[in-house]
């Protein structure tokens, strides 16, 4: 059946077809009708208002990665959509399925440089650079159709952001429409069955074979523990791919065991994982060979080529790799002792790292298992990459390469209306939280029940240290001059809490997770030194990439 409908009206029902049920953004001038229609149907659409557009984009990122559903934020073109683009390149990072709708001038004004409202060059192209895929709708009648090609490339083989830009008027044309769901079409490699084979021959013939698993392997948990059990092997998660196998696991360890691991392995075999660590830091060399399963080709090839390329989603490829491999997988004593005593090891190590090995494991006390830890550019977070246990995937959320300051506390916000169930940590310094520190009022009026720590050192503490240790004492424009946070949150009807101990933390944050309502927890603490000569570890075989 067909009906007269806006451009807007139509992309919110189409939104509505593809079981899409909340989004994120600002409303303004060229939207309007967007939002119009948002209006019109009510409660089958949360909309979460925010503060700013660096926050709407950040909380449908925190919302899709925590989920793994679609998280969408619409925004104003010009300065509204250049506001998100910290966010959105973090979401193309980190693989994440972002949709970004931004309006648009009119068409007949696009790339004519009147000066219009909002107006900036060639905004399409600046969308398809931070993008998978992103067009421009031209008509009403376009909507659905594009907003269906959008989800199913931001679905088929590697997952990434999207974008479509919709001008005022196409969202504010009519036209006759017939608003049945639209099928998407996702694209799923198969998996070539004699690269299996010849995975399985290798890695039957290892004698110390090492997994690396990153975001690429969130979905395929089961199977990784199954390889790992069936090789004996140890997993090396990536910052993306904590949790995929439990760190109560005797074989889950972080790259700070996978650097001794290294120079022994014959056999390495990387699931969804890039790698950049091992193989352009640690070194390579002809004594071990590499095979990868990754859905995109182009990172089979990026670093060095492997003995092995699997193309595939990492789920189906180790699905057809195990029974493949107890064809040809040789004896294998158990490990499980030694790679226990090899966790006793890392742990006495990172337990050196104070205070912030600490105050993480407070966090780790008070966050239950399947509680969403948010980490941030800050000196707890850093320690909390490669030492916090994590139990669960999807509960450690991270930036990956991106290192994008400031995400943390709106991202988690999203996390948090994505799970509002479960416990969502923000562990954030004071210059990072204070990129996005008004998102509270957002919090507070949404019911957002985030808890929040904030370690105040009054600086860009990493930064000031580093100006200390390495330039000379070269200290310029670190020092921070804060307000008082328990007062901050307080002002906005949040509550604010202030301890100085681990264990203060630790039972403000037992607390705080059994309150209804955000709560920000303030951490006065001094300088705090870094771990990196102990974790960031040079070569140990061959040359570097």
């Amino acid at each position: 059946m067909t009906k007269t409908r806006t451009g807007g009206e139509a992309l919110v029902h189409s939104l509505l077809s593809h079981d899409i049920d909340t989004i994120f953004g600002l409303p303004g001038v060229q939207n309007d009708y967007f939002y119009n229609a948002v209006y019109d149907v009510g409660a089958r659409l949360r909309l979460i208002h925010t503060r700013h557009e660096q926050g709407a984009a950040y909380m449908a990122l925190g919302y899709a990665l925590a989920s793994g559903k679609t998280g969408v934020y619409s925004v104003v073109p010009g300065p509204g959509f250049l506001n998100t683009t910290a966010a959105l390149s973090t979401a193309y990072a980190t693989n994440a399925p972002v949709l970004c709708l931004t309006g648009q001038i009119h068409t007949d004004q696009i790339g004519r440089g009147y000066g219009m409202l909002h107006e900036i060059p060639d905004q399409l192209g600046i969308l398809r650079s931070l993008t998978k895929w992103a067009r421009r709708v031209e008509s009403p009648q376009e909507g659905p159709r594009l907003l269906a090609m959008a989800l199913s490339e931001m679905r088929s083989d590697r997952p990434r952001p999207v974008g479509l830009e919709v001008p005022l008027n196409v969202l504010s044309g009519k036209a006759e429409l017939d608003l049945k769901p639209l099928p998407l079409a996702v694209r799923r490699p198969a998996v070539d069955t004699d690269a299996i084979e010849e995975a399985a021959k290798l890695l039957g013939q290892a004698r110390n074979p090492l997994i690396f698993v990153g975001s690429g392997a969130l979905n395929a948990g089961e199977e990784v523990c199954a390889l790992a059990e069936a090789l004996q092997a140890p997993v090396i998660a990536s910052d993306s791919g904590r949790g995929i196998l439990t760190s109560r696991h005797p074989f889950s360890h972080t790259h700070s065991a996978g650097h001794r691991l290294w120079p022994h392995a014959d056999v390495a075999i990387a699931i969804g994982a890039r790698m950049t660590t091992p193989l352009m830091q640690w070194g390579m060399d002809d004594d071990a060979t590499l095979i990868r399963i990754d859905i995109d080709p182009q990172e089979h090839s990026r670093i060095m080529s492997p003995a092995v390329a699997i193309v595939a989603d990492s789920q189906d490829a180790l699905q057809a790799l195990l029974p493949a491999l107890a064809r040809r997988n040789r004896a294998r004593p158990s490990r499980r002792e030694e790679m226990l005593a090899l966790q006793t090891e890392m742990n006495a190590l990172f337990d050196s790292f104070q205070p912030q090995a600490s105050f993480m494991r407070a966090i780790r006390e008070a966050l239950p298992d399947d509680g969403i830890f948010v980490e941030e550019m800050t000196q707890v977070s850093y320690v909390s990459r490669f030492a916090m246990p994590v139990y669960q995937p999807r509960t450690f959320l991270t930036t990956g390469y991106q290192g994008t300051l400031g995400w943390g506390f709106p991202t988690a916000l999203g996390a948090k209306v994505a799970a509002p169930q479960r416990a969502v940590l923000s562990v954030s310094g004071d210059g990072g939280f204070l990129f996005g520190a008004t998102e509270m009022a957002t919090a507070v009026q949404h019911g957002i029940n985030l808890v929040t720590v904030v370690f105040n050192d009054n600086a860009y503490g990493n930064v000031r240290r580093m100006q200390k240790e390495r330039y000379g004492g070269r200290i310029i424009a670190s020092d921070l001059r804060n307000p008082d946070f328990v007062a901050f949150a307080q002002s906005f009807g949040a509550q604010g809490v202030r301890t100085h101990t681990a264990d203060g933390l630790r039972d403000a944050l037992i607390d705080a997770f059994a309150a209804d309502m955000p709560i920000l927890i303030e951490v006065p603490v001094g300088e705090m030194p870094s771990p990196g000569s102990k974790v960031f570890a040079p070569g140990r075989r061959g040359r570097a990439r």
